[in-house]
């Protein structure tokens, strides 16, 4: 199937690596260019969502290149581990501009070009515990909840121009993220990583953790002219762990 995205231009955050990696290499393998972005690595654009001025800098840079995003993809990295009960305030203020912020402040921007050019893909890259909330990780729980509840909004608002803002749900997808997540569940129950995997996998009905070029490829149909009757959507990539339709 030709995905119909050539000559389609992309801005990728959290690009370097992981998910938002496989989604950029997807885009461009599909013929669209892509503009990559995040705090290292060998990407288009660094910047560290984490700052503020982040996401002029990024805007500046983007506008610089000539380039007005036709696809928008929402990633940034994970925040620490930590409970509800003892989660404050201030915890959630230090990761609000990498997972909020920052990504409202761009689709903001690039909102209106791609309304008055009859053609946009905003696209949130979230997580299954939207559906089914993720024991030690409360503050990714809940600023997720938060831009998934805008991207629902939002994509009502702006479906008649021709725009779909869709979230895609990874479940338990082979990257350093979950590797690191493992780990540190590993630690914290006096087991070895290894033992923690293979629980996880255990939990799979497809008996394997998913690869992260699947993950892009979903991605990339949803961001092609071949999606456009799908708006509003919060899409499971876990191989039938999550239980919630």
């Amino acid at each position: 199937m030709d995905l119909q995205l050539a000559g389609k231009a992309a801005l990728v955050l959290g690009a370097s690596k992981g998910l938002g990696r496989a989604v950029a290499e997807a885009l461009g393998a599909e013929g669209a260019e892509v503009l990559t972005v995040a705090r290292s690595g060998e990407v288009d654009l660094v910047a560290d969502l984490d700052d503020p001025a982040a996401p002029q800098a990024i805007i500046a840079a983007v506008r610089a290149r000539g380039v007005s995003p036709d696809i928008l993809v929402l990633n940034s990295g994970g925040p620490p581990t930590g409970g509800a009960a003892g989660t404050t305030p201030a915890d959630f203020a230090r990761v609000m501009d990498r997972m909020f912020n920052a990504q409202l402040a761009l689709a903001q921007t690039f909102l209106p070009e791609m309304r008055a050019s009859g053609f946009g893909r905003i696209l949130a890259i979230a997580s299954t515990s939207l559906l089914t909330p993720i024991p030690g990780l409360v503050l990714s729980n809940a600023v997720r909840a938060m831009l998934a509840s805008w991207c629902k909004t939002l994509a009502a608002e702006v479906a008649a121009d021709g725009v779909t803002v869709n979230l895609l749900l990874p479940g338990q997808i082979a990257t350093d993220r979950l590797t690191s997540l493992h780990a540190a569940m590993a630690a914290g129950q006096g087991l070895a990583a290894e033992q923690v995997t293979a629980r996880s996998i255990a939990a799979i009905p497809a008996g394997r953790l998913g690869r992260p070029e699947e993950f892009g490829d979903i991605a990339a149909f949803l961001a092609s002219p071949r999606a456009g009757f799908i708006t509003g959507s919060a899409i499971k990539v876990d191989g039938g762990q999550t239980a919630i339709l």
